[in-house]
C-alpha cells in the first residue's frame, strides 16, 4: 500500500469516527462523542502526515503526535494546535472517573471537523 493509499484509508476512518462522534453526541453520550472525535482527529493527523510527508508514526505520546503534525508543512503546523486541544480530552473521555461535559464534546467535534477538513484538502482523491 502506498503512502497515498494509506492517507486515503485514514481519511475514510476520520470521516467515520467524526460521524460516530456526532451521532453519540446527539444521544448525549458525551464521553463517547469526545472519544470518537479524538479518534477521528488522530486519523486526520495520520492522513495529513502521509499525504504531505509520505509517513506517519504511531505513538501513544500525545506531544509526539502534535509535533509530528507540526513538522508536516504549513497545513500540519496550522493544525497542530487543534490536535493538541483535542488530545487533552483523551484521558478525561476514556480513562478518568470524571466525564466530558456537553460543551467539551461539542468542542471536540468542532476540532475533529477542522482537522478532517485539512486532511481532505491535502489528500488527493
Amino acid at each position: 500500500m502506498t503512502a497515498l493509499d494509506e492517507a486515503r484509508a485514514h481519511l475514510a476512518k476520520a470521516r467515520e469516527f467524526l460521524e460516530a462522534a456526532e451521532l453519540t453526541n446527539d444521544l448525549q453520550l458525551f464521553n463517547a462523542a469526545a472519544s470518537n472525535a479524538i479518534t477521528s482527529g488522530i486519523n486526520s493527523k495520520d492522513a495529513i502526515c502521509l499525504a504531505l510527508t509520505g509517513r506517519t508514526r504511531k505513538s501513544d505520546n500525545h506531544a509526539e503526535a502534535a509535533a509530528e503534525l507540526k513538522g508536516a508543512g504549513r497545513a500540519g503546523r496550522d493544525s497542530s494546535t487543534t490536535l493538541s486541544r483535542l488530545l487533552k480530552l483523551k484521558s478525561k473521555s476514556q480513562y478518568q472517573a470524571g466525564s466530558v461535559s456537553a460543551a467539551e464534546a461539542v468542542k471536540s467535534i468542532e476540532w475533529a471537523a477542522r482537522l478532517l477538513e485539512t486532511a481532505q484538502a491535502v489528500t488527493p482523491s
